[in-house]
């Protein structure tokens, strides 16, 4: 089937924004961020070339974990607006060509929803079996929280019982094997599918569907595919993002095997984005060479996510130990700059030491490499972190729109806000939305350039990839292929320039690369073959344009 008789599945070629609605625009002036704020923002994202924003759970909650630790999954925090202003900001970026999708967070509850409030009051509570409780739990440790969390069960001495919870304490985990506790996740999807919400970002997956220890409740996939399905039946555009950090055959299983009902729509790479961070450390294209090459190919119906971050620690799990130090020693020298032993707590542009050779390089990349691109809000701008916030909250910092006070998000007092700037060179006087977007040469102006040009190139979310040889270990060099024609991306991780000799093979005589960001074209010989130059830390887009060919380049 080709690419325009399957329109309707519009995330293959979306560019998802991720933000936080309590750190983005503050329109009541009370130091949070809220969904008229956002509202008048989206011209911002528009103007950008977003074309779906995933908003961070919003629902209401004590905020012991940055909002993931709700108390109502059908509510708003009142002080972020109401279900009002939901539905007429999801109308409102609707209108701007932006769909809306949201974190679907029911792995666990806060420890304060009154679900739990009632299961700890009686061991007879109706809500009692909605959570998982043991007599004598094993002593399993808390991987997820190492040093924060010493196990993952916690004694509620009221009952005598101990509760699970693979997160926090105070987020106790739900009972999937239960019956009734999969009917109310059903009917809360169903709840903001007809707010005109388009999809959902699955927190957590594999902690989702994990039966509880000693329950036999059969293929605990078969929960994901019964969510598919009724996801399906609600809405045929509705799509399921899952945070699934597994080796790539782990994530295959949550995408649904060849032949086996669909699970998630789409899936982050967390390998590939991993590999980069080696990559980008060593100035070696190699370990993400043979981190896309390792890549399965998918189902067309099915999409990988790219990301450089997202708003957790940017993990390193599944690079070796020896890896993982080479990422510490280049990005994250100082003991606050890591965390959980695993991860690190900074943003792209500071860990590059602001170099925008190397800081362009990496959204070229992102945007070019086969699949979804994902951005975190502040991106578009180059924004820093600021290491007063502690662990994670370091890059959850509010947006800066303009260098004045408290970088234009909100008039409150510093002590009234939800999150502080930086105070560093990236701080909102240096850094800010106002000032490059007036600038033609700002990283905003060349991240439009990027998401216009990804917009343009269909072949990036649904074409075949492969890589391209080069010479130089520096180089990556790939091509994506599709029924709509082929895309040529060559990226320099190196700090000198090069000159890259492609081979690509049969071609029709003729035929010239086209560069996708100027008007120059490069002759391809009768043999297939082109030099490229680079220069260091370059990039360059091309289509491969054959004399019948009446696309414009």
């Amino acid at each position: 089937m080709r690419i325009t008789d399957r329109s309707d599945l519009w995330w293959k070629t979306a560019v998802v924004y991720c933000l936080d609605v309590e750190t983005y625009m503050d329109w009541n002036d009370d130091g949070s961020g809220d969904f008229a704020g956002l509202a008048h923002r989206l011209d911002h994202l528009a103007e950008l070339g977003v074309t779906c924003i995933w908003l961070m759970p919003f629902q209401p909650s004590p905020d012991r974990d940055d909002g993931y630790d709700i108390t109502d999954f059908f509510g708003v925090d009142t002080r972020l607006g109401s279900l009002g202003d939901v539905a007429e900001f999801t109308r409102t970026a609707r209108d701007r060509g932006m769909r809306v999708i949201i974190d679907f967070v029911m792995n666990h509850t806060s420890d304060k929803h009154p679900w739990f409030t009632s299961a700890r009051r009686s061991r007879s509570s109706p809500y009692r079996d909605w959570y998982v409780w043991r007599d004598d739990p094993p002593k399993t440790p808390n991987e997820v929280f190492p040093g924060e969390e010493d196990s993952i069960w916690e004694l509620d001495e009221r009952s005598g019982q101990y509760y699970l919870h693979s997160f926090y304490r105070h987020q106790p985990d739900l009972n999937i094997a239960n019956p009734a506790v999969r009917d109310e996740i059903a009917k809360t999807i169903g709840y903001w599918l007809q707010l005109g919400i388009s999809g959902f970002r699955v927190d957590a997956v594999p902690f989702l569907i994990e039966p509880p220890e000693g329950v036999d409740m059969g293929d605990p996939h078969e929960f994901l595919r019964d969510i598919r399905r009724f996801l399906q039946r609600r809405s045929s555009e509705a799509m399921l993002l899952g945070e699934v950090n597994l080796p790539f055959d782990g994530q295959l299983d949550f995408f649904g095997r060849a032949g086996a009902p669909a699970e998630l729509t789409m899936q982050f790479d967390f390998v590939g984005m991993q590999a980069l961070y080696l990559a980008l450390a060593r100035q070696d294209a190699r370990p993400l060479a043979a981190a896309l090459e390792a890549r399965p190919t998918l189902e067309p119906e099915a999409q990988w996510a790219n990301f450089v971050r997202n708003h957790d620690e940017l993990t390193l799990d599944k690079l070796s130990k020896a890896e993982r130090e080479e990422v510490f020693a280049a990005f994250a020298p100082e003991e606050w700059m890591r965390v959980y032993d695993r991860g690190i707590v900074r943003r792209l542009p500071p860990m590059l030491d602001g170099d925008p050779r190397r800081i362009r390089m990496v959204y070229s990349l992102l945007f070019s490499l086969p699949g979804t691109p994902v951005l975190f809000y502040g991106e578009e701008i180059g924004m820093g972190e600021n290491p007063a916030q502690e662990g994670r909250q370091a890059v959850r910092t509010p947006m800066q729109w303009t260098g004045g006070a408290n970088g234009g998000f909100s008039r409150a007092i510093p002590s009234r806000l939800a999150a502080t700037p930086p105070g560093d060179g990236f701080a909102p006087e240096h850094v800010n939305v106002e000032a490059q977007m007036h600038d033609p040469d700002s990283l905003l102006s060349f991240m439009k350039r990027l998401t216009a040009r990804y917009r343009s190139s269909p072949e990036i979310g649904w074409g075949a990839f492969d890589l391209l040889a080069t010479e130089h270990d520096a180089i990556l060099a790939h091509r994506i292929t599709a029924d709509v024609g082929r895309f040529v991306a060559v990226h320099n991780f190196a700090a000198v320039p090069a000159i890259v000799s492609l081979d690509l093979g049969a071609t029709a005589p003729e035929s010239v690369l086209s560069d996708l960001f100027d008007v120059a074209t490069t002759p391809i010989d009768d043999h297939g073959r082109v030099e490229v130059h680079l220069e260091a830390f370059g990039y360059r887009w091309f289509r491969i344009v054959e004399p019948d060919d009446r696309r414009i380049t």
